[in-house]
């Protein structure tokens, strides 16, 4: 594994630790002692818990870990974006509709996928050895490459101009040494002037400001776009905040990335139903499912601060039951649009950053073949006849999963954010798949891949389910501030107590939205949060995020 080619290389493993919060979240969740306890007179209080995803999940699991019993309500289905959607017939064999690569840094994530026992491989990203071969077709241009020197000289250049603008920008080496070596002083001397900086600043300004980029024409910043770095093209990602991208780079999201074997989904699923080896109060054996007979409760409709500061939680039916926490994992927008929810709650500023967070669009298409026949070889030019494609056509990306022996094959045929996504909103999934298959056609016109296709196909547009309005958070310029308020969220006791015993967590509270890793750090957080709420701590040889929070915590910004 990639982690495992780092440490032989001399250097240590890079993770997800900060920039901006730099606290071990893997190394508490797995200390011998436990992440902390809660006063044995409120073991078995319910908390509310809003959302089945993997960070309603995990905060469900550690909570009930402590000896607390979290009620689960969710609107949708179990396991929220991580949505591993199977063929019809076809055993073991799914599309990803929601996150589908891992990069290895996501420690705190791994944790749980081991504990499941679950496998994971490469994912067949661009250019590498998993993805066999790979395809960039521009402007009409196709360039068949098996690694990147097989590319011509402008791609070269681009990536190379983009190592120098994060070092000209970012002091990029030095930082990520920090965050291998778990420097905490050393991260916040680089990352907190860059905070400073770049917050109000884009992406696409990164990149043109650069002393490297200036030297090149319109068309190296088109391929950039394009075709990108690690997982593809970034264009859609150009509005942005640097930050955002900077976060993704240093704590390499966007690369030694891998799929789950059988499908993401195993990961929430698998929490649901496993029963801890180390559990207070409840009986050993106990699982969330057994807490809840089996199926979380509908989703919630209304939140509202009781005169006495506990919750009162209405469920879609009209069923309502009270609470002394509840932890909000669902998106911030549903706040407002789906649940009503008492504006006392939260503070206006908090409103403010709820209400501010932008969502990215995101769109995909599968379907499964008869087996992977884009490894056939092309006797003319001995190239494989199909490969991992990259695009400035509206499919923009194109995955090849091969499942294995005697086993069909998934084609994602197009994976794309904002407009490019919007163009597929108002279509039905056979337009979608005629669409695809005409613009792969152009690059492939000996390739007949409608022959190969079996099943029905499987498409998703996040922006159109009312239970998420969008994919993952995309923080615009200007939002550090929103985010801060947000993340902070959990840190609660200078709080009024009007304001105190709801908490936030998921990715787009998270500084590193789209990635599950984020998820799993906020849920973290929230769990914290709830123990000490309830007069529980953490043990003294393993401080949680709280408790360190004043010390390492994110930089503020003056408002």
């Amino acid at each position: 594994m990639a982690e495992e080619k780092q440490v032989q290389d001399g250097q240590k493993p890079v993770t997800i630790f900060g920039p901006d919060f730099p606290f071990p979240f893997d190394d508490w969740i797995k200390h011998p002692a436990g992440i902390g306890r809660i006063p044995a007179e409120r073991h078995g209080t319910e908390v509310a818990v809003i959302g089945a995803g993997i960070s309603g999940l995990i905060v469900a699991y550690e909570l009930m870990k402590l000896g607390l019993k979290p009620v689960v309500y969710e609107a949708s289905q179990i396991g929220g974006r991580l949505r591993s959607q199977p063929f019809e017939g076809a055993q073991g064999v799914i599309a990803e509709l929601g996150g589908m690569r891992f990069p290895v840094s996501s420690t705190s994530f791994y944790h749980y996928v081991d504990r499941l026992g679950l496998q994971s491989k490469p994912f067949p990203n661009p250019l590498t050895p998993a993805a066999g071969s790979t395809v960039i077709n521009l402007e009409g241009e196709t360039y068949y490459a098996r690694t990147a020197d097989d590319l011509p000289q402008q791609f070269k250049d681009v990536a190379a101009a983009y190592s120098h603008a994060l070092e000209e920008h970012a002091n990029y080496t030095e930082l990520q040494k920090a965050i291998r070596n778990r420097d905490v002083a050393g991260i916040k001397e680089i990352w907190n002037p860059l905070v400073r900086g770049w917050d109000e600043r884009t992406f696409y300004d990164f990149v043109t400001t650069s002393s490297a980029f200036t030297k090149l024409s319109f068309h190296h910043r088109e391929i950039f776009g394009q075709v990108g770095f690690g997982t593809g093209g970034w264009d859609s990602d150009f509005p942005n905040s640097m930050l955002e991208i900077l976060r993704v780079n240093v704590t390499e999201c966007d690369d030694h990335q891998r799929l789950i074997v059988g499908g993401v989904e195993q990961v929430p699923q698998g929490l649901w139903r496993r029963a801890p080896e180390r559990i207070v109060h409840w009986p050993r054996g106990t699982s969330l499912a057994a807490l809840h007979g089996g199926a979380p409760l509908p989703g919630a409709k209304r939140i509202q601060r009781r005169a006495d500061q506990r919750f009162d939680v209405t469920d879609r039916w009209g069923r309502c039951k009270t609470y002394d926490a509840v932890v909000a994992t669902c998106q911030s927008w549903l706040l407002t649009t789906s649940i009503d929810t008492d504006e006392s709650i939260f503070s206006q500023k908090i409103w403010m950053a709820l209400d501010r967070t932008r969502y990215m669009q995101s769109s995909k298409t599968f379907v499964m073949v008869d087996r992977p026949f884009w490894k056939d070889i092309d006797p003319e030019t001995g190239r494989d006849v199909m490969s991992m494609t990259l695009t400035d056509r509206l499919t923009r990306g194109t995955y090849l999963f091969d499942n294995g022996p005697d086993q069909p094959g998934v084609i994602c045929l197009t994976y794309s954010w904002m407009s490019d996504a919007l163009k597929m909103l108002p279509l039905p999934v056979e337009r979608r798949v005629e669409l695809a298959l005409s613009a792969l056609n152009k690059i492939y016109p000996k390739v007949d891949i409608a022959k190969h296709i079996i099943g029905d196909p499987i498409t998703v547009s996040w922006e159109a389910d009312p239970h998420f309005l969008g994919a993952f958070k995309g923080a615009l310029p200007g939002h550090y501030r929103y985010n801060h308020r947000m993340y902070g969220h959990f840190m609660q006791a200078k709080m009024p107590p009007s304001e105190r015993g709801i908490f936030l967590a998921g990715d787009d509270v998270s500084w590193i939205p789209a990635w599950v890793e984020g998820a799993v750090q906020t849920a973290l957080n929230a769990v914290w949060g709830v123990m000490t709420h309830f007069g529980g701590e953490t043990f003294k040889d393993n401080p949680g995020p709280g408790d360190v929070y004043d010390e390492i915590g994110p930089i503020s910004l003056p408002d």
